[in-house]
């Protein structure tokens, strides 16, 4: 991948949402080590106990591409694995893979030669460029604010240390109640935090207000 991939950590449920795949078949693919959490604590009852990279959103686009899109059985992906063991954590990521009769083909990246002759028949490939593309795109759609959180405010542990942040975002209230302090205009706010909505802003010169009687 390259150096400008987007630095991220997803759960189990952002996880699912942005592949398609359901808690369980996440669950059975780290457990069986198809597709591995890059994070996992041991206690299950943890928060966040299961973490995915970007990498792992990428890697797990393609393998329910494989699986759900092209009937690729979940015995011949580990059997694919296990072929691409060399390759690390990028096994899915490092190479184009192809389809062919249900079964995964794929170009070596160290001899560049297709591993199995294909003639006469058609071929899916799945571009990393394009998966790589298309999960930025997900991830982008999935941090999208819906128009019910403007002017919500919310404290949620692992985000901003539990401070109150506007929903949807990781924008804290007190660096917008800053800038009202010193009378900055709401155009600007807004152009200085571009998630934000003159909601927002409102919602946080009540707070003050209501502090200040």
């Amino acid at each position: 991948m390259s150096g400008d991939e987007i630095i991220g950590a997803f759960g189990e449920a952002d996880a699912a949402r942005l592949t398609g795949l359901t808690m369980g078949q996440l669950r059975a693919w780290h457990r069986s080590g198809l597709l591995r959490a890059s994070y996992a604590a041991e206690s299950r009852s943890l928060p966040y106990s299961r973490v995915y990279s970007f990498r792992d959103i990428v890697s797990l686009r393609v393998l329910a591409s494989l699986r759900l899109e092209h009937g690729v059985s979940v015995q011949h992906l580990r059997k694919v694995s296990e072929r691409l063991a060399h390759l690390g954590e990028k096994r899915w990521t490092a190479t184009t893979l192809y389809v062919l009769g249900k079964r995964v083909v794929f170009d070596d990246p160290k001899t560049l030669a297709r591993q199995e002759v294909v003639s006469g028949q058609r071929v899916f490939d799945i571009p990393l460029k394009v998966a790589i593309r298309s999960t930025r795109d997900a991830i982008r759609d999935l941090n999208a604010r819906q128009p019910q959180t403007i002017g919500h405010v919310v404290s949620e542990r692992f985000v901003m240390n539990n401070r109150p942040v506007f929903e949807g975002t990781r924008i804290p209230v007190a660096a917008v109640a800053a800038y009202l302090d010193r009378d900055i205009p709401v155009a600007s706010i807004l152009r200085e935090f571009p998630e934000l909505r003159e909601g927002d802003v409102e919602e946080v010169r009540n707070r003050m207000r209501a502090t200040a009687a």
